[in-house]
């Protein structure tokens, strides 16, 4: 087709290309100069940055100063972060003097003329190899990566917890990350190629420079991290280097499982110095005093009681002082202090088995359902919501079955299986001690018998109504009561030293519940010291 084309037709073309390639020039100038103004507004943001984080570091110093057992070793630790951000950030700077070297003074901020990239070429690149300053400049990220990780895995997990410090450890990882393990990034192409290639080979100078001076961006940023972190937030604000954070807004506050998720993430302005004037909220229609809330960091924190299960409502307003007059921020907003189940939850709460003989208390929920009904053989409601005694009959397990409805009127159920043991075997027991004892017989004489349960978790009373007494050589004496009677002291009279005597057959019974039989209790065998 082009071969058919009039000579006239052909220049026309010709002229088109042409006038599109200084469109295109025009435009890589001014790409330029934009690269420009962002690496000033870059650097002068890196600046007041390093003010701030000055400023912390020198309040951190003197803290160390004053208490040297809470702060020398994390001062130690923030000054190896100081000194190695310092470091490469110097190196950083100097590199960005040398580029700037091979202009004119008056050219050194006429963005439109740095458009050649043969100085980091030449730098960096030996062929298709690094060069010494390529590979440096890669170790230097490399090494400020490396130790900045080091530095936050070493904070105790008292201080900051696992899951903290790991995705701190990971944005570091990305920040100054250099490739996979061979150093390398895929290209718009899906091809392998060296990191330092992909991102600093055949660029304008404007526009290494900019991302070089991003860099440096990136090392205040991992300063005031790492500070933050380590002083959890017993420094001020102003180490920040941001005032926004991200905000999550919900039409509600609590959906059921498989619902779609309408939430929608904004962004919200923090600032410790933004303080209302006057707090106007109600909670469900009640106002709120001073005492229910802490005005903090520029929020207002409530320390109001959750109250009932099901959603509540606080608005009202926030109200600023701007220019002389009052603006009324409003607020609406509602939460939920139960997420709504698809199940119950029933929990005995004082072991996971019931005991015969015994009340057992339990408490029995389903969260989200104020109205719960739940039955057993036994079970009886007691108290307040939730509030259940457990008095097992016979066999080895009991259910309980649990139902409610939730608010969309969808009915809930759950069952739970227990197992029912026994009462265990009480101990006899002499003055408090039990098993084999030593004793004066003056002691014995006036000693009370009594019964305890060893390492049961529930406190019940055991009162005594006989049992046996032995001496050797003599009768066997039954006694009634607690104590030995006048026939049990007399045999106990006829008793040598160092002779065993024995009491036996403890009859034992529930002060509350007369009717349990116990098991057989244990014998307490005393020897005789006198």
């Amino acid at each position: 087709m082009a071969g058919k084309l009039s000579p006239r037709q052909r220049m026309i073309n010709l002229m088109y290309l042409i006038f599109i390639a200084m469109l295109a020039l025009n435009m890589s100038k001014e790409v330029l100069s934009a690269f420009g103004l962002l690496n000033e507004k870059l650097t002068n943001f890196n600046n007041k940055a390093a003010e701030r984080n000055a400023n912390a570091f020198a309040s951190l110093e003197l803290k160390a100063s004053e208490e040297p057992l809470k702060y020398e070793a994390l001062f130690k630790d923030v000054q190896t972060i100081k000194e190695s951000s310092g470091e490469f950030y110097g190196y950083l700077d100097n590199l960005k003097s040398e580029m700037l070297a091979g202009l004119a003074q008056e050219d050194q901020q006429d963005y439109e003329v740095m458009d050649k990239s043969n100085f980091l070429d030449q730098k960096f690149f030996q062929g298709e190899r690094y060069s010494a300053e390529g590979q440096e400049f890669v170790d230097k990220i490399n090494n400020f990566r490396t130790s900045s990780s080091e530095v936050i895995n070493k904070i105790p997990d008292s201080l900051m917890k696992p899951a903290q410090k790991k995705a701190l450890v990971d944005a570091i990882e990305a920040r100054f990350s250099t490739g996979d393990d061979k150093g390398q990034v895929e290209n718009r192409d899906g091809r392998p190629v060296d990191w330092l290639n992909y991102h600093y080979e055949g660029f304008p100078l404007v526009a290494s420079m900019t991302k070089i001076t991003l860099l440096q961006s990136d090392i205040r940023t991992t300063q005031d991290e790492i500070l933050k972190a380590m002083l959890q937030g017993q420094l001020t604000q102003e180490v920040s280097m941001t005032n926004y954070t991200t905000l999550l807004e919900a039409p509600k506050s609590a959906y059921f499982a498989g619902e779609n998720f309408d939430g929608q993430i904004v962004l919200g302005r923090k600032d410790a110095t933004t303080k209302p004037n006057r707090v106007e909220l109600t909670l469900d229609g009640k106002e709120l005093g001073e005492d229910d809330y802490v005005i903090e960091d520029g929020r207002v924190r409530l320390t109001v009681n959750t109250g009932n299960v099901g959603d509540h409502t606080i608005e009202g307003n926030l109200i600023f002082a701007q220019d002389g007059e009052e603006i009324e921020v409003p607020v609406k907003q509602t939460f939920t202090v139960i997420p709504k189940p698809n199940s119950a939850v029933i929990s005995a709460d004082k072991m996971n088995v019931v005991y015969r003989g015994v009340s057992n208390p339990m408490t029995i929920s389903i969260p989200g359902v104020g109205n719960v009904s739940a039955n057993a053989p036994g079970l009886k409601k007691v108290g307040g919501a939730g509030r259940y005694v457990m008095n097992p009959g016979t066999g080895r397990e009991v259910t309980i079955s649990v139902s409610g409805k939730l608010p969309g009127g969808v009915g809930v159920s759950d069952r739970k299986t227990f197992r029912i043991k026994d009462i265990p075997r009480p101990s006899g027991t002499v003055r408090g001690e039990f098993g084999e004892i030593k004793m004066p017989r003056s002691n014995l004489e006036i000693s009370t018998v009594g019964a305890i349960l060893e390492d049961f978790d529930f406190d019940l009373n055991l009162a005594i109504s006989g049992f046996k007494f032995k001496v050797p050589g003599q009768p066997t004496v039954q006694v009634r009561g607690n104590k030995l009677d006048g026939r049990a002291k007399a045999a106990l009279q006829r008793a040598r030293r160092g002779e065993v005597v024995q009491i036996f057959d403890i009859e034992a019974y529930i002060t509350n519940n007369r009717s349990y039989k116990l098991k057989k209790v244990s014998p307490v065998v005393v020897e005789l010291t006198n």
